[in-house]
């Protein structure tokens, strides 16, 4: 063989070892993340990096700080409450970060600590393994009423636009984000956060959105009624009686998140926002937020309280469900949809067990599946509640419906 032939050779064999490798890298994996956290940035009490590190710690891949109407850009100097509770948290943060990291003053006899910005405290706690995404709680309130929108990746700060009405407001903040990803283009986007808190958001206000397809079905926040009331929907129903309207208009459906809402670190209960109650899992190809923002806007990603799903899969319109069990506990699995002839979701098939799949016809609006288990889950967001999961609603895609 001559040198050139040889080295030809060399070359395809590198090439196929390469492509080889870059096709185990590019497996889909699944990843466990939170998109609505507060720290001492707004209105929680603990440090960025404290926050971050619980995250780190308790098996999540990806976390965005999303504090009120801030990117954490700018300085700040948090005033520690007089509070054995605090100072102690204090003491603790200094210890673990040092007086190299930590810059602080007691001139006025009461400790005031500088935070870290959103790059300072990346650069401190990202690493392979764990992605911390920029984000912002865009923040208004009309007519007493709050109205906040998560903005995800957000790149630059946006301004809570102002409006006479709840559903103009939301519709401002949801095309500042839309608007600031088409001039950046970086992938982001907004989602509509606890509709139910102080009832501030109704069905209507939902329904009339374009452009949005998140919103929270599951809070862990304890005043967000995500149960509803005898007067009021709970999000649930409310996500149902959305993508009625979306389906039946041809808009892209509105996708269910849950999501933490932590604001408090050190006291826990049922009276308290508490880390760890509500979750996404996305399955995308790597780790960083293009990755997976990719894979949500393709619904690819289920919400849960505490239910792992081993598989989700929608292919030759069947839409399976394969759970990861866990010893002692028993599954149902609801297939809930809504015909075309009809105006309410329901129930289409229970399955008492740990895999069950539904066959997605033409004569439904769309189809998806909840996981209620029977182990209760820790630290509710009301007592009683059991883990449970929400997949995406599908479809069958045939004419010009997609």
């Amino acid at each position: 063989m001559t040198t050139i032939m040889f080295q030809f050779v060399l070359l395809l064999i590198g090439s196929f070892l390469m492509a080889c490798n870059s096709s185990e890298t590019m497996q889909p994996t699944w990843y466990k993340g939170n998109l609505h956290t507060h720290t001492y940035w707004s209105d929680g009490d603990e440090f960025p990096e404290l926050v971050l590190e619980w995250y780190k710690s308790s098996g999540y891949h990806f976390v965005a700080l999303s504090d009120h109407n801030t990117l954490a850009q700018t300085e700040k100097w948090k005033l520690i409450a007089k509070s054995p509770l605090y100072e102690a948290s204090f003491q603790r943060y200094l210890e673990k970060f040092g007086k190299e990291w930590v810059e602080y003053k007691t001139d006025t006899g009461r400790i005031q600590v500088k935070l870290k910005t959103y790059q300072e405290y990346k650069s401190k706690m990202e690493e392979a393994g764990f992605l911390i995404i920029p984000a912002e709680e865009i923040t208004n309130n009309v007519n007493n009423m709050p109205v906040h929108i998560n903005a995800t990746n957000l790149q630059e700060l946006i301004t809570p636009p102002n409006s006479t009405t709840v559903a103009e407001t939301m519709q401002l903040s949801v095309d500042a984000v839309l608007q600031q990803r088409e001039k950046t283009g970086v992938p982001m986007f907004p989602h509509i956060n606890h509709p139910n808190f102080y009832w501030a958001i109704t069905l209507d206000d939902m329904i009339s959105l374009r452009g949005e397809q998140f919103f929270e079905v599951y809070n862990g926040h304890p005043l967000v009624r995500n149960y509803g009331d005898s007067l009021h929907l709970d999000t649930e129903r409310m996500w149902d009686l959305i993508n009625m309207a979306y389906a039946r208009r041809k808009q892209p459906l509105m996708y269910g998140l849950a999501t933490d809402d932590s604001h408090n670190y050190h006291q826990f209960g049922e009276a308290f926002s508490n880390a760890g109650r509500g979750w996404v899992m996305v399955r995308a190809e790597k780790l960083d937020a293009a990755a997976l923002i990719a894979a949500m806007e393709a619904g690819d990603f289920y919400a849960s309280t505490g239910v792992t799903l081993r598989e989700v899969s929608f292919e030759n319109d069947e839409l399976k469900v394969e759970i990861a069990t866990a010893e002692g506990v028993n599954y149902k699995i609801e297939f809930i949809g809504v015909l075309k002839n009809e105006n309410e979701s329901r129930v289409l098939k229970s399955i008492e067990g740990v895999e069950g799949s539904f066959n997605v016809t033409d004569e439904y609006l769309f189809v998806r599946a909840k996981i209620t288990s029977s182990k209760l889950q820790t630290n509710p967001f009301q007592e009683g509640d059991f883990e449970s999961a929400w997949t995406q609603p599908v479809f069958k895609k045939v004419g010009n419906r997609q």
